[in-house]
């Protein structure tokens, strides 16, 4: 393994490692804390694609998806109020979201390197989020998958509600994706200054 990349393999296992445990506190009435968090994992994986290439950028989403499988088995062991911290739909919803998104972001980045800076990881964290949002709450939560694990009560996330409070009325957990999709495109436009600083960092010439 190259040492240089060490420092993107852990933040992304820092990353997804807080973002699992943050996930079990609630923010508002729609997000949890790990929203907010979770999303620099695009952060991390576009900048290593940026700096040392898709194979390195590859290597960080692998250590991700290992550091979530862990944080997953830990959390099915862990028994909360309502059952186990991590049910089998949620951790298959996001291992699998996270696989998917993140590969995504890394191939739709290197597809786009040579563009204007801000296009590539723009666009590539806006098809990668929708992906892992999309993946991760349908998975976890919509009734028509309950054969994923038939043992497990998912009503109360199919519970028909308005659109975030306001809108159409939808299951509860269609909100719940609604809301953290916008976490996650907003995040990606305010990394894109972290992104343009950490990249210039690594990658000005040696004084």
């Amino acid at each position: 393994m190259n040492r240089t990349h060490i420092p993107g393999i852990l933040a992304m296992a820092a990353i997804v490692l807080a973002s699992n445990i943050l996930v079990q506190f609630l923010f508002g009435q729609w997000l949890t804390w790990g929203a907010f968090t979770y999303p620099f994992a695009f952060l991390v994986t576009d900048v290593m694609n940026r700096v040392y290439g898709a194979g390195p950028a590859r290597k960080v989403v692998v250590a991700g998806f290992v550091t979530g499988v862990i944080c997953s088995l830990i959390g099915t062991q862990i028994i909360g109020e309502f059952g186990p911290l991590v049910t089998l739909r949620i951790a298959i919803g996001s291992g699998l979201a996270f696989l998917v998104a993140q590969l995504t972001d890394v191939a739709v980045f290197d597809r786009l390197r040579g563009g204007k800076w801000w296009h590539a990881p723009l666009v590539s964290t806006l098809f990668g989020s929708s992906l892992d949002t999309a993946i991760f709450f349908s998975i976890a939560f919509a009734s028509g998958l309950s054969f994923i694990e038939p043992a497990n009560d998912v009503s109360w996330a199919n519970e028909a509600l308005p659109l975030l409070g306001a809108g159409p009325m939808v299951p509860l957990w269609v909100s719940l994706g609604f809301a953290d999709w916008l976490v996650k495109l907003s995040l990606a436009l305010i990394a894109l200054v972290p992104f343009r600083i950490i990249v210039g960092k690594l990658t000005a010439p040696a004084t």
